[in-house]
């Protein structure tokens, strides 16, 4: 072999080895969704260039991965001039700005507006509510609404009375307490530290095709879907979720909402509108938000929603978040699968994941 045909197959298995690399899919894409997770270095042009940069593609044979700035600079390129990989990107100066309005919503104990909010950040209120929704999954009003759901269920569980759970969960004074409250706790606060004592809620238990179900429904909206293949197993689940509260089985009225509930779980292209109670940390709202995106038929990895709610690095914390849901198929988790396109644990049995991924598929 001689040296021209030695340099043409090396050149060869350069561009072989950076193709199929997934990090190339995203280069040729110019993805900004994968800009803080790794560089490219062009050899011949001597600098390193974030995956969005718009600058022309390079030939694939002259490109290598670098995890961070640092390491591409070690290797000897420069910054690109054009997308600055070694300042915070666009979407990362966002993100900050996000956080840091967050951080207010959460301390603040007058809920600020949107035209508050877009003044700290310098933006103007359309472009915050779209990023911010964008980020979190949430707009302002909603992950505010979160937090004071999980701000005063903590006070609650850990204060000798109300009264004092009032300053706990940083309130002033009781009227804005007693305002939040019902919303975010689907009744009184006296009520909830009793584990719903007093508190009625209506519930059915019947068949779908994917074995029993159970159907709960608060003053606030359905609160609970369970499935399982015990239906007395999923009663206690009920029980032990509201330990004092009067379990009423359900009317004519309420049978009615459970065969929506069923028909939706055999042809989710029909759509849920019945209200929903859902309860859970801000984080998990989050989560859960951007699973009620998810078009039914399509499947996002645990991944690409921690991307989705700006937090990259919470893979595992989504994971917790699908598995804390109590309202399956409404708050869709079967959709969320192993970046492979595999299929992970899921609450209620891996073989009813695959059931209604395929039904979804055939709509």
């Amino acid at each position: 072999m001689n040296i021209s045909t030695r340099a043409h197959t090396r050149t060869d298995a350069l561009a072989i080895g950076t193709e199929a690399d997934p990090r190339w899919a995203a280069v040729r894409a110019r993805d900004p969704q994968a800009d803080g997770s790794f560089v490219y270095s062009v050899r011949t042009t001597g600098v390193f260039c974030r995956p969005s940069c718009g600058a022309r593609l390079a030939r694939p044979e002259n490109v290598a991965f670098h995890d961070t700035p640092a390491a591409a600079e070690r290797a000897g390129f420069r910054p690109c001039r054009r997308c600055k990989p070694d300042e915070p990107s666009l979407a990362a100066q966002q993100a900050a700005i996000v956080t840091r309005l967050c951080r207010r919503l959460e301390s603040d104990e007058q809920t600020p507006s949107l035209e508050q909010l877009a003044d700290d950040a310098q933006w103007s209120p359309f472009h915050l509510h779209r990023v911010f929704k964008r980020i979190t999954g949430l707009t302002p009003k909603a992950y505010a609404a979160a937090h004071r759901s999980r701000r005063v269920q903590d006070a609650l569980a850990r204060s000798a009375s109300v009264t004092e759970a009032i300053y706990d969960a940083g309130y002033n004074s009781g009227g804005r307490f007693y305002v939040d409250a019902p919303k975010v706790l689907g009744m009184t606060p006296t009520r909830w530290r009793a584990g719903g004592a007093d508190t009625e809620l209506r519930f059915a238990v019947g068949q779908c095709s994917l074995g029993a179900i159970l159907v709960a429904r608060s003053e606030v909206g359905i609160c609970a879907i369970l499935l399982g293949d015990d239906p007395d197993a999923l009663t206690r689940e009920l029980q032990d979720r509201f330990p004092q509260a009067r379990l009423v089985g359900g009317d004519a009225t309420f049978e009615a909402w459970v065969a929506r509930v069923v028909g939706f779980v055999e042809a989710p292209a029909i759509g849920l509108d019945l209200p929903l109670d859902i309860r859970g940390t801000a984080f998990q709202q989050r989560v859960w938000q951007a699973l009620r995106a998810i078009p039914p038929g399509e499947t996002a990895s645990y991944a690409e929603i921690a991307r989705r709610i700006g937090a990259p690095a919470a893979t595992r914390a989504v994971a917790q978040a699908c598995g804390a849901n109590a309202l399956a198929v409404a708050i869709p988790c079967h959709r969320v699968v192993r970046r492979d396109g595999g299929l992970s644990g899921y609450r209620w049995g891996v073989e009813r994941k695959r059931a209604l991924l395929v039904r979804e598929a055939q709509r």
